[in-house]
């Protein structure tokens, strides 16, 4: 059975299409049949991130348009097996997407056989973002530990739970996760950062990841490989740990504490 995960935020710029790169490594390490989907018309990140962008031919708005099968569309990952990315389209047009077309699309990547379909949302309330959710089953909600975007946030758990086909058909609505990014226990120590405590007793939600502030995320992004696949990295280290939450796995959170001085930088001031 084909599960539909949207990583979805309510602002800009908190790391969704990271973490949407990620978590569909993580996934099809896993060895899980994995499609991540781009939903940003008019602003392709993803291939860059996955290090695709080279490869594109066609996109999803061909796809929904008929002018490419999705087999045509799809670009087979590099460095992970079973993990395929369909782009976003350069398009101005944001009306180009339509809720039949993306149907489409999903039924299309069910009779495919994928066990997950990753949709990569557009930040806010736009177009692209709400059909990105529509069908989910499952949301990760991308969260900086400050007050804007947590806020934010706040107004997509409200869309979850009712703007999409789940909620309309009474299913229960669909199941949120929270995805905390560049998370600084230091920072949280000395009051200058929400607390992961202080963003899940606003947002009402369980953690199922905790990304450390990590240069080497950008890092990664900028050499098109996700950082899941950096196993120096702390970011991927928690990324990894995120998708086996996901899964139904238990594991403590990492990277949350604070850094206790040495003797040296209390004396010398480091």
């Amino acid at each position: 059975m084909t599960e539909i995960i949207v990583v979805t935020s309510g602002k800009g710029g908190v790391g969704k299409t990271t973490t949407s790169a990620s978590l569909a490594v993580g996934l099809a390490r896993r060895e899980k049949k994995v499609a991540v989907i781009d939903f940003d018309v008019g602003l392709r990140n993803l291939d860059l991130i996955m290090g695709c962008e080279r490869r594109v031919v066609y996109d999803l708005i061909n796809v929904i348009n008929g002018e490419a099968t999705l087999t045509q569309a799809l670009i087979k990952d590099k460095h992970t097996d079973n993990l395929y990315v369909l782009p976003a389209s350069q398009t101005r047009d944001k009306d180009a997407l339509t809720r039949e077309g993306v149907e489409k699309v999903l039924d299309g990547l069910r009779e495919e056989g994928f066990d997950y379909i990753i949709c990569d949302s557009p930040a806010g309330i736009e177009k692209g973002a709400a059909l990105a959710m529509y069908f989910a089953d499952r949301a990760v909600v991308v969260v900086n530990p400050e007050v804007s975007s947590v806020r934010d946030s706040d107004r997509i758990l409200g869309l979850l739970a009712s703007k999409t086909r789940r909620a309309e058909l009474g299913n229960g609505g669909v199941e949120q996760h929270l995805l905390l990014t560049r998370y600084n226990p230091n920072r949280v120590e000395s009051g200058d950062m929400m607390s992961i405590a202080d963003v899940q007793e606003i947002l009402g939600i369980d953690v199922v990841g905790v990304i450390p502030e990590s240069e080497g995320v950008l890092a990664a992004s900028n050499a098109g490989v996700p950082v899941i696949l950096d196993e120096s990295s702390n970011a991927g280290h928690a990324y990894d740990d995120a998708v086996a939450r996901l899964l139904g796995e238990s594991r403590p959170l990492r990277f949350t504490e604070a850094q206790k001085k040495g003797l040296f930088s209390r004396i010398f001031g480091g």
